[in-house]
């Protein structure tokens, strides 16, 4: 099958910066993966592979891992001469290396968006769902701009106001997935009642964050459910927080991308795609979904919570 490359909208973003809604980050996994496949099935050696390209083996790691590296077209036309590859083959890496060089339009934010965390972005803009499960802070596409400006000070106590606001127009742009009727995302959340608790910002802020919480639960393709105290221990506290990321099918089906585990400390970040161990974490979301309320449940509790705040 022919590789068709999307066609991507054009928009223009802050301070007139031409920018496209897509970025390299899930075209450069979908790259690495088929190279590093197409390496393994035809039994060269990645040292026969590093040199047959003139690169060393830190780059050829890099294009076979999806991290960020300048993929030339005339390195994956040898490769995939190296490798065998049939001619449609070799069309549909070329096709995913010239979409791996545009630009997202989070790029513009520059450093708002912390070097760890810029992966992250380009994966979730991909993402048709989005899994996750907290304990201690609320999801940031579920947070609102108080909230969120709360948490960012007490990250970073000597950013000034106007880069404050940046990172939070950054998620205001993020959150807009969540009501976009083209191309809706769609999250599943689960936390700790726990985050409920917790008064990020003072009563005033999070009664007003709960209430829109409440609400946005309400959305078609959104789903929040809270694990109460009640429920004691349960699997969810041994594993920690997690988001699973799962993306739209592509139209040549080997080529979907599949689902990825997003791990995230305060300095750095992790990302799972091995299959055992996303399904570890699959098993792991099943068995949060056993310990929460249901949705009308939850909303119930939540705007509890949010009069006692308001009080």
């Amino acid at each position: 099958m022919r590789f068709q490359l999307h066609t991507w909208p054009i928009l223009r973003l802050r301070k007139g910066i031409a920018v496209t809604p897509t970025g390299s980050t899930l075209p450069r996994r979908m790259l690495a993966r088929q190279l590093r496949e197409l390496r393994e099935n035809s039994g060269v050696s990645a040292e026969f592979a590093r040199q047959a390209i003139g690169v060393g083996k830190q780059t050829l790691w890099r294009m076979e891992t999806g991290q960020p590296v300048r993929l030339n077209p005339l390195f994956i036309e040898r490769l995939c001469a190296v490798y065998d590859a049939r001619e449609d083959v070799t069309r549909t890496l070329l096709g995913l290396a010239e979409e791996s060089h545009r630009t997202g339009w989070w790029r513009a934010y520059g450093n708002a968006i912390p070097k760890h965390f810029d992966v992250f972005v380009g994966l979730a803009e991909a993402a048709r769902r989005i899994i996750s499960y907290q304990t201690v802070l609320l999801p940031g596409l579920l947070q609102t701009d108080a909230y969120r400006r709360a948490m960012t000070r007490v990250e970073s106590p000597a950013m000034t106001t106007p880069e404050v606001e940046l990172r939070v127009e950054l998620f205001n742009r993020r959150k807009a997935r969540l009501t976009d009727a083209d191309n809706p995302l769609t999250v599943e959340a689960i936390m700790d009642e726990c985050v409920l608790r917790r008064a990020i910002g003072g009563p005033a802020v999070m009664a007003d964050q709960l209430a829109h919480l409440a609400r946005i639960g309400e959305l078609p393709n959104v789903s929040v459910r809270v694990i109460p105290l009640a429920a004691a221990a349960y699997a969810g506290l041994a594993v920690g927080p997690f988001v699973l990321l799962e993306f739209p099918p592509h139209p040549t089906a080997h080529l979907t991308e599949p689902p990825i585990v997003y791990l995230q400390n305060h300095t750095s970040a992790r990302y799972l795609d091995k299959t055992e161990e996303v399904q570890q974490y699959q098993q792991t979301h099943a068995d949060l979904q056993r310990s929460a309320l249901d949705e009308p449940h939850t909303r119930t509790l939540i705007r509890k919570l949010a009069k006692d705040y308001a009080h």
